[in-house]
């Protein structure tokens, strides 16, 4: 059975494509390309505004082609700037694909890994909130993707229209020791704490790598 696994590359905005290309040259059936934002680690460079545009890259790679894929990104990226951004990987255990679902054999198989990437999605505005409360309670930076709910029925609307509301995704990947507190830290927040205002979950990680130059 073929396994499959989940590269998350973030990196300074416009550099996404090149991060594909590179893929798509070691193997990759290619990837795609997000727009987000990055929160500095410390809360003072947060206060003053100083977030960047980043991209973020997802992409779906075979088991076998992934250390090749991993590494075709890791030397595209040694001779740009220093703090390029980070690339992890993630396990898939189901894939559809052309209106075929793929059940795999897990990918890496991790059991007990350094990290772990913590996923928060909520209402437009709160992601900086939450970064706050995850920085508090020993995580670093994260990365803010806008995005959107789906409306369902009996959401409120307007002149007869549903409402779909703004959302944000903050990714933050954290040390395995401090993710129980941050996740602690994320659900306490007054933001979330109505139905339908948002999730949070997390996923174990692997091969965690800074890009750029060293």
């Amino acid at each position: 059975m073929t396994g499959y696994e989940l590269l998350i590359t973030i990196v300074s905005a416009g550099k996404g494509k090149m991060i594909v290309q590179s893929a798509v040259k070691a193997g990759s059936f290619g990837g795609t390309v997000l727009s987000g934002r990055g929160i500095s680690p410390s809360a003072m460079a947060a206060l003053l505004g100083i977030d960047t545009k980043k991209d973020v890259v997802f992409i779906v790679a075979e088991s076998e082609k992934k250390e090749l894929i991993l590494n075709a990104i890791i030397e595209s990226t040694k001779n740009e700037k220093k703090h390029l951004g980070c690339i992890f990987v993630s396990n898939v255990d189901s894939l559809s694909r052309t209106g075929e679902i793929i059940k795999t054999d897990g990918g890496c198989g991790m059991t007990e890994t350094p990290n772990d990437l913590i996923t928060v999605i909520l209402n437009s505005g709160y992601a900086d909130d939450a970064m706050a409360a995850a920085r508090k309670a020993g995580a670093g930076g994260g990365t803010v993707i806008k995005a959107r709910g789906t409306a369902k029925e009996g959401d409120e609307s307007f002149f007869g229209v549903q409402i779909v509301p703004e959302k944000e995704m903050l990714l933050i990947v954290v040390d395995h020791e401090k993710k129980d507190a941050v996740m602690s830290a994320i659900q306490n927040l007054e933001c979330l704490s109505q139905p339908g205002s948002g999730i949070a979950f997390s996923s174990p990680v692997s091969q965690f790598h800074l890009l750029g130059k060293k």
